[in-house]
């Protein structure tokens, strides 16, 4: 039996909702660290698609820019929050098609060409989009003085009613 696996795509699954919810509430221009909003969700999912499953093994998205996932650097590359929503569903696919193929002996392999174990990258993972998510609501908690909604579980909710109420296409109503 699987039961590592299984905890990992139920954990996972949270992580996913909870930088959804960050993009469908920053504010994209906001600027954090001199970079705009919008770079730092770049960044977030572009190293999710990357380190989750094999560094050593990947093709970057069609309108990645050399540099594009670094908010440090300039690039000419502007994508909208449509955008950033599709890459993530993408990913999320990706990633939940990846972990059904797993066992939990795989877990302390190496994926080819990488030094690190499938249970390191997983675990690196998880910390960065929890990182950039909690950045990106801190972000919107100072705009708004309201935290967004927050999922522990995928069926356990913290809702303080920002989600979608006071929001219009994925902008904050001001």
């Amino acid at each position: 039996m699987n039961e590592l696996c299984k905890i990992i795509k139920e954990t996972v699954k949270p992580n996913f909702l909870n930088i959804r919810t960050s993009i469908q509430t920053y504010d994209r221009d906001a600027l954090i660290c001199g970079a705009p909003c919008w770079r730092w969700v770049y960044h977030a999912l572009h190293s999710a698609d990357k380190w989750f499953i094999n560094p050593a093994e990947y093709d970057e998205p069609a309108f990645h820019e050399e540099g594009m996932d670094n908010p440090d650097n300039a690039t000419s590359v502007v994508l909208s929050d449509e955008q950033l929503l599709e890459y993530l569903d993408f990913i999320e696919q990706k990633t939940y098609d990846y972990i059904d193929l797993l066992t939990d002996e795989m877990l302390y392999e190496c994926p080819n060409g990488c030094e690190r174990t499938r249970m390191e990258l997983i675990l690196r993972q998880f910390r960065h989009i929890s990182f950039h998510t909690g950045m990106l609501n801190g972000q919107t908690a100072l705009a708004t003085g309201k935290f967004p909604m927050w999922v522990s579980q995928a069926d356990k909710y913290v809702d303080d009613g920002i989600l979608f109420g006071r929001y219009r296409k994925g902008r904050i109503e001001k």
